[in-house]
């Protein structure tokens, strides 16, 4: 009886720890979606041309591994996150604008952006729900990672639009075990930053409505 008293009160702390933050992860993940929000309409209104999408997520990138793994745990790792999110949203304006300026670029945009919100809120609220452990899943989304990348190297030469369509939805289905994983982690106290917790999820949200632009494009012929 004793061993189990201390069990379980190791693990209601634990519990408390895990909920705190997943809460913070979910209200900062709202503000940066908010904040990339804003970013892209501005980049649209200032008709950014497209190179500005692969430059904002080059120096994106590098901030996210270079800065902010040094910064998570202060404040400033928080002004490092909304500059990330920020340009990646100034990006995203860039090819945003091509798209709205399609036939049916407006409903491309917004099914694409349906999509991603449907695809984020049920793997998030399957995860928090079946309480499961989807920590195996890490070598299966390192493994397709690697497939992925070198589809990618491959398309660049070969420009086909087959294999494009395939290599959005692989990143599509990728992107899903990543939101399975990263809540998993955060709900099981594996996660205990939240700066971090909101940038790997972000990430996923953001990769998946690029991949879901891609192929709403090539199947309307965009």
């Amino acid at each position: 009886m004793a061993n189990n008293n201390f069990s379980f009160v190791q693990s209601a702390p634990s519990a408390v720890s895990a909920n705190k933050v997943l809460k913070n992860t979910y209200l900062l993940l709202a503000a940066t979606l908010g904040f990339s929000a804003l970013t892209a309409m501005l980049s649209i209104a200032l008709a950014m041309p497209s190179w500005t999408y692969l430059a904002s997520v080059i120096v994106a990138m590098v901030l996210g591994m270079f800065v902010l793994p040094r910064t998570a745990n202060s404040s400033a790792g928080i002004g490092v996150i909304f500059l990330i999110t920020g340009l990646m949203g100034f990006g995203l304006g860039s090819i945003l604008s091509m798209y709205l300026a399609l036939p049916n670029g407006p409903q491309t945009v917004g099914l694409a952006f349906g999509g991603t919100a449907a695809i984020f809120l049920g793997l998030s609220g399957y995860a928090l729900s079946s309480k499961r452990d989807f920590s195996f899943m890490g070598g299966f989304i390192f493994a397709g990672m690697m497939v992925v990348m070198i589809a990618v190297i491959a398309n660049l030469f070969l420009q086909m639009p087959a294999l494009s369509l395939a290599i959005s939805s692989a990143i599509i289905l990728l992107m899903s075990g990543f939101i399975l994983f990263d809540t998993s982690r955060i709900a099981r106290g594996e996660e205990t930053n939240y700066i971090m917790a909101t940038y790997g999820i972000y990430l996923s949200i953001f990769n998946i409505f690029i991949s879901l632009l891609q192929i709403l494009g090539i199947m309307g012929d965009e």
